[in-house]
């Protein structure tokens, strides 16, 4: 109890952010949340071929989490992306992304 109350006390800056800017959350839920699938999956990921699929499994996870945070349905939104992905002129590409408010993700 002792040292739970220690590092309380000597974090008091940080762990009272929240009170200083009410748009912060008390909690890391949301967090804990987005990243379930990929601690639930980790074993499997093992297994994913190799270090760049590993990578590229992650940069897809965090597009479709992107997606989510941005209210689109991700596997709808990445089924359009790659629909579209190649007749769209390279200089376009960026409109694709989840976070870019436009047409072209709808």
């Amino acid at each position: 109890m002792h040292k739970a109350i220690k590092y309380a006390l000597s974090h008091k800056t940080e762990l009272s952010r929240f009170v200083d800017d009410g748009a912060l959350a008390l909690d890391n839920n949301r967090c804990e949340r987005a990243i379930r699938q990929v601690v639930m999956g980790r074993n499997t990921w093992l297994f994913a071929g190799s270090l760049q699929a590993g990578h590229r499994a992650a940069a897809i996870m965090s597009l479709l989490e992107t997606a989510k945070l941005n209210g689109l349905e991700p596997y709808g939104w990445l089924k359009s992306v790659l629909e579209r992905l190649p007749s769209l002129p390279e200089e376009w590409l960026h409109e694709l992304l989840p976070f870019t408010k436009n047409p072209l993700n709808n």
